[in-house]
């Protein structure tokens, strides 16, 4: 801090309102900025892994303190810049995907090329345009790259209030949205943090989860969890939670659909975010029949490719024995699926084994 001691309060609150600019013209739809303080969340925090509520997500455990502690991730930082993106793309009516047992539901934020690098780079751009005016500025930009508590800094930045679901909600833009931060060494004036919670009584998002993982307010079992269980999970999808995953094979946006506050969002105008291989309405049977190869060239950019092929015909094959059993194509889901018995992955062919007793 003693670096800008030179500066004054004045010309801080000027740099403050240029990042905002910034912000808005690199695509950003919010900026927010905090100071550091973060140990109330980091007794939450150790509250939920001693639950083992992580599952096998064990880099949530790692890193010690450095979660609650930014200036021990990136030393000399004191304040941390918050930027909200919004991602929604305007497709198929999402329900009507999610009620036709034959197509693929594939979370919103997933259809369309990853976010991670598109966020990075704007955020590296923000960061250069801070240095050209705070010539000795030190910072790093994250977008779920290290140990960040990005809600509860949002939250302390003004972007929302972390709900129920344990998403960040913004009244004026609702949850669809992804998250990215700078961690800076700049004395910058922090913005006046969300206080109040507005879910009220509410509880339609622990009400509509698919398998119960909201399992009380702002608590979540992710091993219960479809999007741990499609996306972070590796290996047998638990028998007793396959039929309720219904036709979701890449996360799963229940909670977001029925939350209130959504009326308020905003499709989103990035063109890196629109559907890409008519993943926002696919049929299960179309998918299954990708090769590696296809699959691989399919999801090249895309956040799903990191699950990998093996997780990518689970998770359809699990979608496939949820297909209405009355279904007009059914015959030819059995044959997609009798196609894969002999896959070389043994937890391929457990899951096409489910899927197939299924329909017996």
């Amino acid at each position: 801090m003693s670096t800008y001691s030179s500066i004054n309060a004045t010309d801080l609150s000027h740099l403050c309102e240029q990042i905002r600019q910034w912000g808005m013209e690199l695509g950003f739809q919010q900026i927010g900025i905090s100071d550091i303080e973060l140990s109330d969340h980091q007794q939450h925090l150790q509250q939920w892994l001693a639950k083992h509520y992580h599952g096998d997500m064990h880099y949530m455990e790692a890193h010690g303190e450095k979660r609650s502690h930014p200036e021990l991730l990136v030393p000399g930082t004191i304040r941390v810049i918050s930027a909200r993106l919004d991602y929604l793309p305007d497709t198929d009516d999402m329900q009507s995907v999610l009620s036709d047992s034959k197509k693929a539901y594939v979370s919103r934020y997933a259809l369309g090329r990853d976010y991670h690098k598109l966020m990075r780079k704007r955020l590296a751009k923000l960061g250069e345009k801070i240095s050209s005016l705070a010539k000795e500025h030190h910072h790093r930009a994250f977008v779920d790259s290290a140990p960040v508590l990005e809600r509860r800094l949002a939250e302390k930045a003004g972007l929302g209030w972390i709900g129920k679901n344990t998403m960040l909600i913004n009244s004026q833009a609702g949850s669809w949205f992804f998250l990215g931060e700078i961690y800076t060494d700049l004395p910058l004036p922090a913005d006046l943090a969300q206080e109040t919670m507005h879910c009220g009584t509410c509880t339609t998002c622990l009400e509509d989860c698919p398998t119960g993982a909201i399992v009380a307010p702002h608590q979540v079992d992710a091993r219960r969890c479809i999007s741990y269980l499609t996306i972070e999970l590796s290996g047998s999808i638990p028998e007793a939670l396959r039929p309720l995953m219904g036709n979701r094979i890449y996360g799963c946006d229940d909670c977001q659909l029925v939350c209130p506050w959504n009326k308020f969002s905003s499709f989103t105008e990035e063109e890196d975010f629109q559907p890409r291989h008519n993943l926002q309405s696919a049929e299960l049977v179309e998918l299954f029949q990708w090769s590696e190869e296809e699959f691989l060239q399919r999801t090249e950019g895309s956040a799903i490719r990191r699950i990998g092929y093996e997780s990518w015909l689970r998770n359809i094959a699990v979608a496939l024995g949820n297909a209405n059993k009355h279904a007009s194509k059914n015959e030819q889901i059995i044959q997609a699926l009798q196609n894969r018995q002999n896959h070389p992955s043994e937890i391929v062919r457990e899951h096409v084994a489910w899927a197939l007793a299924q329909h017996r």
